[in-house]
């Protein structure tokens, strides 16, 4: 029972993983387009040197958090495949510090009026994109944002029941069998014995079997048989 429970939760957790993996890819992607856009401005202005142009920090953050959604979920399909302690520890902090951040970020955001200042110029304009298009759809966006927080909550409730579970137990050795199987172990059936006889001595008494039935009768066969046995 403790088999099937443990199977259906890294199923569970392979699923939940690949909902974080696939949000990750799309932060990727996004990133990707932006940069590629960015390039193609830079492109348009050949008289500023590379040099002097502008750090684009807001498409460079939005891909290393899509990087490190994936990395998480890399860590934590391993850790769901192998149910190890160590592996499923290490998961369980990554997640731990994500959301960390998340919240604080959270809070920064509706606590703090000018929040805003606290980030460099971003000379792209992506991020002044990205801000009004969460103001103009902002109950999507909370949904989106909370099903995501809601995904990393589970994900690191389930690597903490298959952390109390443990691996699954192989037995390698007669010690490790379970209590119930010892009595068959104790009591091994022991193959019948036989006799090691000479095969020089078996050739010579097959060489003289014909001549002793000729000799004697049925009832001194039946007696000269159990004697040679």
């Amino acid at each position: 029972m403790a088999s099937i429970v443990r199977s259906f939760i890294q199923s569970v957790l392979k699923f939940v993983n690949s909902l974080i993996g696939m949000v990750g890819m799309a932060m990727i992607l996004y990133a990707l387009w932006m940069l590629r856009v960015w390039e193609r401005h830079i492109d348009d202005h050949p008289f500023v040197p590379a040099s002097d142009a502008p750090v684009p920090w807001f498409i460079y953050t939005f891909l290393g958090i899509g990087v490190t959604l994936c990395a998480i979920t890399c860590s934590g399909h391993m850790a769901a495949e192998t149910a190890n302690g160590c592996c499923l520890y290490f998961y369980m902090l990554f997640v731990i510090v994500l959301l960390m951040l998340e919240a604080a970020m959270t809070v920064d955001v509706f606590l703090n009026h000018n929040w805003e200042e606290d980030f460099p110029v971003d000379p792209t304009g992506n991020f002044k994109e990205f801000k009004k298009f969460i103001k103009s759809n902002f109950e999507i966006c909370k949904w989106i944002g909370l099903s995501i927080v809601s995904i990393q909550g589970l994900s690191l409730l389930l690597a903490m029941v298959l952390k109390a579970l443990g691996p699954h137990r192989y037995y390698d050795s007669d010690d490790n069998y379970d209590s119930s199987r010892l009595p068959l172990l104790r009591n091994p059936v022991h193959p019948p014995p036989h006799v090691v006889a000479d095969t020089m001595y078996l050739k010579s008494g097959n060489a003289w079997s014909p001549r002793i039935n000729d000799k004697v009768g049925p009832h001194n066969l039946i007696l000269s048989c159990a004697l040679w046995q």
